[in-house]
């Protein structure tokens, strides 16, 4: 682990930002690979029904109370409990408002698809949310980002359950990436 937070942090902006579209990319076709095996095509439909209610009450109101708790956790706990050695930062302190919305739609699609709609629909909350975990290795140094990620794993996982509908843990995922991408881009974090 060590390791490969070193050579992060040794890569430029851009290059973080390549290897993080590559990963997007080789997920997006997991994704649409397995759906092509697992699901017929009516299975595949019902993971994209879209409720205006419950993409608002659930996927809006879910991303409102994760943001509050990390929002309230960044203010009271010490500052390296949430420091991931500067990746986040790498990331977004550079883009464009349009860039950020584009990646974090991205990222929020490409990860609720695989994630929720294929490993979680055919495998369970359990696999889906150590899986989702441990794709954010960078993570994996730090207990407390591992467990806001795993916890933040299981509620999108508990959201999804909840309403049958990829749509809401989509709208979920996004807003808190945009949210917190937002932050770090203003120099706040």
């Amino acid at each position: 682990m060590k390791r490969q937070s070193e050579q992060i942090r040794q890569m430029t902006e851009r290059e973080v930002l390549f290897h993080l579209y590559v990963t997007q990319g080789l997920l997006l076709l997991a994704a649409g690979g397995c759906s092509l095996f697992l699901f017929d095509g009516d299975e595949w439909r019902r993971l994209w029904r879209f409720d205006l209610a419950d993409v608002l009450l659930y996927g809006a109101g879910g991303a409102s109370l994760v943001l509050a708790v990390d929002f309230f956790t960044m203010r009271y706990l010490p500052d390296d409990w949430h420091d991931d050695g500067g990746v986040n930062e790498k990331i977004f302190r550079g883009l464009s408002i349009p860039h950020l919305f584009f990646l974090c739609a991205l990222i929020a699609v490409t990860e609720e698809w695989l994630f929720r709609g294929v490993v979680q629909t055919h495998w369970g909350l359990g696999p889906a949310s150590i899986i989702f975990a441990v794709l954010h290795v960078r993570y994996l140094e730090k207990w407390f980002l591992f467990l806001m990620v795993m916890l933040v794993s299981l509620f999108l996982g508990m959201l999804y359950e909840q309403t049958g509908s990829l749509w809401v843990t989509i709208t979920a995922h996004f807003l808190i990436d945009f949210v917190l991408a937002l932050h770090i881009r203003s120099g706040k974090e």
